[in-house]
C-alpha cells in the first residue's frame, strides 16, 4: 500500500515544464509514481484539488546555522514551503572551530540568537552530528564558510595569508569537502574576510573544483563598487573553474540603481563564455545584515573585541564618521530594532547612535537597509540564472530565535514570491517554481531533490495559487504565511492542513 498518495492537484514538477494535472504517490520517503492514480489504495490520501503540488522549496541561501539547534522544527521556514536549507553562507559559520572559539562565536553573533545552544564541535562532521542530535524538520547541506577557516589560519587581523596558512585553510577546507560539505562560502564584507587578497580566493576555489563544489560569493560591494567585485567573482572563477554563486545580487543605494542590470551583462558574458556561474535573490526591497558591514575594514581589525573597544576612541569615531560622509544610504534608510537610526539618535548625530550600538554590542547589532529597486529586482528575478535564496533563518516566534524584528523574508520569502510576481503575471509559475526548487538544488549539488518523479526525494509542498500570500512585514515579522496547505520532508507530513505536526523527518545532506 502506497504510505500517501495526493490526488486532483496541478502538477509543477520542478523541471520548469508545464503544469499538469497528476497524482503522486510516495513510499518509503520517495516518489513512487507520478501520473493518473484513481484507485490506487494508499495508508493517507489528501486531495489537492484546486491546489499546486509542487517540489519542497529548496533554500540555498540561509543563515540557519545555529537557529536549528535552537528550533529543529524550523516553524518559519517549513510553514513557507522549505523541505532543504543550505547553511554556511556569506563566509559566515560555525566550523571549523580549530582557534579562538569565543571569538569566533563572537564573530558569528549575526547566526547566534540563541546564547544557551552550545558549541561544542570542532570540525563539519560534528556539527552534523549536533543536527542530526537535534533532527531538524528540513533537510540540511551545509558550505563552509570563509571565516572560520581564516581565523584558523591567519588569525583576526588585517595580514595577508601567507603560503603556510593558505596551505592550512585548502587542508581544513578539503577536509570539510571530504566530509559532505556542499561546497565553500565568502563574505568580503566581513572581518576578517574582508582582508583576503585575490590569491586566497582562488586558493578557496582551487579546493573547491578539485571536489566540483559550489564557492558562493557575498561579494566585496554591493553598492558603488558592484561592478568591480561582481568581476573579481568572475576573475576567481576563470582562474579556478569553481562552479560559482553570487549571493543574494542587488545594488545597494538609489544612487546604483540600475546596477544589477550591468551586472547581469557581466554574468551573461562569462556564462557565454563557458563558466558556470549564477546567484540567488530574494524579492524584498531591503536587506538584513549586521550594522557592523558598514565599518571600514580598519576598524574591524582583530575581531569583535577589539573593534569594540576601538570605537569607544574619539579619533577612531571621527575617523569612521567622516567615511561614512559618502554612504550609499542614508540614516532614514536604516533601521535597528523597526526604527531608523535617526529616530533611535532622537535629534543628536545618527552617527554617533551607529557608532554607540556597535561599540556595545559589536556584531550582534543587526540592521534592515531599504532604498533598493524595484526595476533592479524585477530583471534579477526574471533572469534564467537566478534561484531563490531567503538569506533568512529558521526562527520560532514563541522562542529564543524569536525575539527582535528580524527580516520577514524568514516567514515569507516564497509565498511573497508566488503573491507578488507570480500572481501578477510578472514572472511565470513553472519558471518561479523552478528557481525555487530544481534550480537551486542543481547550484547546491544536491542530487535527487527540487524535482517531483518516480525516484526522487519525497519533499513536496501544497499550495493555493490564489490564497499564497506572506503575512510578515518588517513592523511585524514573525507572522506565517496563508496558502500553504501541506509540507511533506522525505515522505512524512510536517505541515498539515497549516498546521506543524511536530514531525522532524529532515536529513543531513552530505555530497559524496
Amino acid at each position: 500500500m502506497t504510505d500517501l498518495l495526493i490526488t486532483g492537484g496541478t502538477l509543477v514538477d520542478g523541471t520548469g515544464t508545464a503544469p499538469r494535472r497528476a497524482d503522486v504517490a510516495v513510499q518509503d520517503g520517495r516518489v513512487e509514481a507520478v501520473g493518473d492514480l484513481a484507485g490506487r489504495p494508499a495508508a493517507r490520501t489528501v486531495d489537492a484539488s484546486g491546489h499546486i503540488v509542487a517540489p519542497g522549496f529548496v533554500d540555498v541561501h540561509t543563515h540557519s546555522d545555529l537557529t536549528l539547534l535552537s528550533n529543529p522544527d524550523a516553524h518559519s521556514a517549513v510553514r513557507q514551503g522549505i523541505t532543504t536549507v543550505v547553511v554556511g553562507n556569506c563566509g559566515l559559520g560555525v566550523t571549523p572551530v580549530a582557534a579562538a572559539p569565543d571569538a569566533l562565536r563572537a564573530a558569528a553573533a549575526y547566526l547566534d540568537l540563541d546564547p544557551s545552544v552550545p558549541w561544542n564541535w570542532a570540525d563539519l562532521p560534528g556539527y552534523f552530528t549536533a543536527l542530526d542530535t537535534a533532527r531538524p524538520a528540513v533537510n540540511v547541506a551545509a558550505l563552509v564558510a570563509h571565516t572560520p577557516l581564516r581565523a584558523a589560519a591567519v588569525g583576526f587581523g588585517d595580514r595577508p595569508a601567507d603560503a603556510a596558512a593558505l596551505d592550512r585553510m585548502r587542508g581544513l577546507l578539503g577536509d570539510a569537502l571530504a566530509a559532505g560539505a556542499a561546497g565553500v562560502s565568502t563574505g568580503l564584507v566581513y572581518a576578517p574576510v574582508c582582508y583576503a587578497r585575490e590569491d586566497e580566493l582562488e586558493a578557496l576555489g582551487r579546493t573547491a573544483a578539485a571536489y566540483g563544489r559550489l564557492f558562493a560569493w557575498h561579494v566585496r560591494d554591493y553598492a558603488d563598487g558592484l561592478l568591480d567585485s561582481v568581476r573579481q567573482a568572475l576573475r576567481v572563477a576563470a582562474a579556478t573553474g569553481c562552479r560559482t554563486q553570487i549571493s543574494h545580487l542587488v545594488a545597494v543605494g538609489r544612487r546604483n540603481h540600475g546596477s544589477v542590470a550591468r551586472a547581469l551583462e557581466l554574468i551573461d558574458a562569462a556564462r557565454a563564455a563557458g563558466l558556470d556561474v549564477a546567484f540567488d535573490v530574494y524579492p524584498y526591497l531591503a536587506g538584513n545584515a549586521p550594522l557592523s558591514q558598514l565599518l571600514p575594514a580598519w576598524a574591524q581589525d582583530g575581531g569583535d573585541g577589539p573593534m569594540r573597544a576601538r570605537l569607544t576612541e574619539p579619533a577612531v569615531r571621527a575617523r569612521v564618521r567622516d567615511e561614512w560622509r559618502d554612504l550609499p544610504n542614508s540614516w532614514d534608510d536604516i533601521t535597528v530594532n523597526g526604527q531608523t537610526v535617526t529616530a533611535l539618535a532622537a535629534g543628536a548625530d545618527p552617527q554617533d547612535v551607529a557608532l554607540d550600538l556597535l561599540a556595545e554590542y559589536g556584531n550582534g547589532v543587526q540592521m534592515v537597509a531599504y532604498g533598493r529597486s524595484e526595476r533592479d529586482l524585477l530583471d534579477a528575478l526574471t533572469h534564467p540564472a537566478a534561484v531563490i535564496g531567503s538569506d533568512g533563518q529558521a526562527l520560532d516566534p514563541a522562542g529564543p530565535t524569536g525575539n527582535g524584528t528580524p527580516h520577514p523574508r524568514s516567514y515569507g520569502c516564497y509565498p511573497r514570491l508566488f503573491a507578488e510576481y507570480v500572481r501578477t503575471g510578472r514572472l511565470g509559475l513553472a519558471d518561479a517554481v523552478r528557481a525555487c526548487t530544481s534550480a537551486a538544488a542543481e547550484r547546491a549539488g544536491l542530487a535527487g531533490r527540487g524535482v517531483l518523479r518516480a525516484g526522487s526525494a519525497a519533499d513536496i509542498v501544497v499550495f493555493d495559487p490564489a490564497r499564497i500570500a506572506d503575512r510578515a512585514t518588517f513592523a511585524a515579522p514573525q507572522r506565517y504565511p496563508d496558502g500553504i496547505r501541506s509540507v511533506v520532508v522525505n515522505g512524512r507530513p510536517v505541515i498539515e492542513d497549516g498546521t506543524h505536526t511536530g514531525t522532524r523527518p529532515g536529513e543531513i545532506l552530505r555530497t559524496p
